[in-house]
């Protein structure tokens, strides 16, 4: 069968660049790796594949070879000679996927593994966000088990060493020109083989349980920002280190306020006689009331500001404002005698059209519209 393009293999145009190729080639084994693709044969030609067109294209003189002779300029078979003897898949496979999967240059997955890190979503009211509290939470995590601490063994015995890997925890497979690192399958990457399990934890070391924590929030938080715990997240196997808690804030809607960085807003409701006359509005903020002066004639969407009566951000700086937007409201269920007066009143205005500038400014834009058409 004949072999694809390398090019074609890793989706890249010819010009790519190194940091390209590696970008690409990343994705794919990722996508295909073994570990995750278990008795996938499809996926693992894939990997395979996108292994030997990796390995090709990010050698320069491989690359060089490839370009001008392709397959033949690097398969040794085809009297390429470059092939693959300078640089085995364990290397390349360590370079660029030692952070996921715990293969390289330095060693596989055996011996002691760092705990998982935990995250715990913390609800908060707007007042709690804005001016820090201190609350206890209940997580469940894993620690370790306390009759075999955390060996995962029995009391009076021991883990023994996994014959199969040597305590590695991993296994390599040779096939054809390069060699497969993969998870020892008799241990499961542990290195280790525990014969007479401990009763508490089933042999895994850990067991889980709840623990009640106080998280102190500082003031100014917002919805997104985390608070990390260190050492409070699962515990390591093997004795390996306990991971983190992340504590993520969730700030609750808010029935007055909205908040934006650290501004507050909120819509104030008015009547039309204030709106027409002036006058002075009691408005609550998160520290009490404050009075605020209305001036005749305001209209709906005027937006007034009350300096340092937002929020002091968490990260520093001084405290936002509160940005007041006026809603007009319309009077309703009138009775007889407010509507008397009300007409008296819309009587007075007939004719007149200097107290509705917005009004006689809008007809005038609908006139000109229909005498364009």
């Amino acid at each position: 069968m004949a072999k694809r393009d390398y090019y074609e293999v890793l989706g890249v145009e010819r010009g790519s660049s190194d940091a390209d190729l590696k970008k690409a080639y990343r994705r794919l084994a990722m996508k295909h790796h073994p570990d995750r693709n278990p008795d996938d044969k499809a996926s693992e030609e894939l990997f395979k594949e996108a292994n030997e067109a990796y390995e090709v294209l990010s050698d320069s003189s491989k690359r060089a070879a490839y370009d001008q002779y392709g397959h033949a300029g690097v398969d040794p078979s085809m009297g390429g000679g470059a092939g693959f003897g300078g640089q085995n898949f364990s290397d390349i496979f360590g370079d660029v996927f030692s952070d996921f999967f715990g293969g390289g240059r330095g060693g596989g997955r055996g011996g002691a593994q760092r705990g998982s890190d935990l995250r715990y979503t913390l609800e908060l009211n707007l007042e709690e966000a804005v001016r820090g509290t201190s609350v206890n939470i209940r997580v469940p995590t894993l620690v370790n088990c306390k009759p075999c601490d955390g060996s995962g063994a029995k009391k009076g015995s021991s883990p023994s060493t996994c014959p199969t890997c040597g305590g590695i925890g991993q296994v390599r497979m040779q096939q054809g020109f390069f060699s497969v690192q993969q998870t020892c399958p008799r241990c499961h990457g542990q290195g280790k083989i525990i014969s007479d399990p401990c009763d508490s934890c089933h042999g895994d070391g850990r067991v889980e349980e709840y623990k009640t924590l106080s998280v102190k929030v500082p003031a100014g938080v917002d919805t997104g920002d985390r608070i990390r715990l260190s050492g409070e997240g699962e515990a390591g196997t093997q004795g390996g280190p306990t991971g983190d808690l992340y504590v993520v804030i969730n700030v609750r809607e808010h029935d007055i306020f909205q908040r934006d960085g650290k501004h507050l807003f909120c819509e104030v409701p008015i009547s039309f006689v204030d709106a027409a006359l002036g006058g002075e509005l009691e408005i609550p903020t998160l520290d009490g009331r404050v009075k605020l002066k209305i001036p005749e004639g305001t209209q709906t969407g005027k937006q007034f500001r009350v300096r340092g009566k937002g929020v002091a951000p968490v990260r520093g700086g001084g405290a936002g404002d509160l940005m007041c937007r006026v809603a007009v409201e319309t009077p309703v269920n009138l009775n007889r005698r407010q509507r008397e007066l009300l007409e008296e009143f819309r009587s007075s205005l007939a004719d007149d059209n200097s107290h509705s500038p917005k009004t006689t400014g809008w007809f005038d834009g609908v006139k000109r519209f229909f005498g364009d058409l």
